[in-house]
């Protein structure tokens, strides 16, 4: 796929009523609205605390595409990426998106925790974490979606998720600003028929990636549990592939994280649309890194510190406050850290470190929003959200 193209696309049809990392029910509502003019929208359930959950269903060819996202609250990067596609999939002057209609049937689940999503959390309204009830379904969101998937039988499953800023690609100075998992199906983590067509389709959306983001994509590690969806789904034989919306320089909106999300969803299904795939490619798919773990949001070099020399890492505290994400720095380790990466490096050579108000000391869990090394003032302003 020309990468040319699916920016253009981006531009195009990128909603712009979506923005930065809160993304709520009240936000997709009016643009439930108005899809519900071009397409079928039905509601399939409540969450625990009442709140509606839709289901939004696109085209009518043989091929049944499932897509979920924001099982966690706060990982919403790809919930604005799926209106995106929403945008170009429902443009009928749009000759690609009318041949995945005529292909393809889309059911999408825009926000499956939309309790999580107002209080802007991992978990649900009962502090229940989803993605591990799969088994159980003791919360009403795991309940409606099982039974969707049991009414639904798809043929592909696409996770969608977000990414902490501290995974790269590999054990490199690369962050993972997208990364992928054909999900394990046992404990063996066997490469069954459905793994490989899962693995084929990765691997395709990672050539395209490449042509753009070049080292930032990531292979996320596959240990089972089959209190995970992805790993249900993959038990029951369904190719399934999890997405997970990482960082790129400077983007804590995920806003240029978001258009890679684009990309990925319109190749990978592009690619369903146009291709038998039976996943004799799949070898591509170990070709893509495994995540590690080698990034902190800022890292303080070479200071002085308590007559040590030490290394300083910040990592940035996402907190909702007023209907808003705010970006708390706060230390989360001192030590030699030559090993490691910042989004932000901040270099000491060797002056001492002291808080600006020096009543607050330099202890892990600390607030660090203004310290002096010597004399010299310096600032960490929260990143934009």
């Amino acid at each position: 796929m020309d990468t040319r193209i699916l920016h253009n696309w981006f531009n195009t049809y990128k909603e712009p009523s979506l923005f930065g990392r809160y993304i709520t029910l009240d936000h997709i509502s009016p643009l439930l609205n108005l899809l519900s003019l071009k397409t079928e929208i039905e509601q399939i359930g409540l969450s625990e605390n009442n709140a509606p959950i839709h289901l939004i269903k696109l085209g009518n060819g043989s091929k049944k595409l499932l897509f979920w996202s924001q099982m966690h609250g706060n990982e919403s990067t790809t919930t604005k990426a799926v209106f995106d596609f929403l945008n170009f999939v429902t443009d009928i002057s749009n000759d690609s998106a009318k041949a995945i209609l005529e292909e393809c049937t889309i059911y999408i689940v825009p926000i499956l925790s939309p309790d999580g999503a107002k209080a802007y959390t991992r978990l649900n309204y009962n502090d229940v974490d989803l993605n591990r009830d799969a088994q159980q379904k003791t919360q009403k969101e795991s309940v409606v979606f099982s039974t969707l998937v049991q009414r639904i039988q798809p043929d592909f499953a696409f996770n969608l998720h977000g990414q902490r800023t501290i995974f790269s690609a590999g054990e490199t100075k690369y962050p993972a600003t997208v990364s992928f998992l054909s999900p394990a199906s046992d404990l063996e983590r066997s490469i069954t028929p459905s793994r490989k067509i899962a693995m084929e389709i990765i691997a395709k959306m990672n050539t395209v990636l490449q042509q753009c983001i070049p080292n930032q994509v990531g292979r996320y590690d596959d240990g089972f549990n089959l209190n995970c969806v992805g790993d249900t789904l993959a038990n029951m034989g369904v190719p399934t592939i999890l997405f997970e919306a990482g960082h790129y320089p400077n983007d804590y909106d995920r806003e240029i994280t978001r258009e890679y999300i684009f990309y990925s969803l319109i190749t990978s299904i592009q690619y369903i649309t146009t291709t038998k795939i039976i996943g004799d490619r799949y070898k591509d798919y170990f070709l893509i890194p495994e995540n590690g773990k080698c990034f902190y949001d800022i890292i303080i070099r070479d200071v002085m510190l308590e007559d040590k020399n030490v290394d300083i890492a910040v990592q940035y505290s996402e907190e909702l406050i007023k209907n808003s994400v705010k970006f708390i720095p706060k230390i989360v380790k001192i030590d030699n850290l030559q090993k490691f990466y910042g989004h932000r490096e901040i270099i000491g050579e060797k002056r001492t470190i002291h808080n600006e108000n020096v009543t607050v000391e330099i202890v892990p869990e600390a607030k660090l929003l203004k310290f002096h090394l010597n004399s010299e003032l310096f600032l960490i302003e929260s990143a934009k959200s």
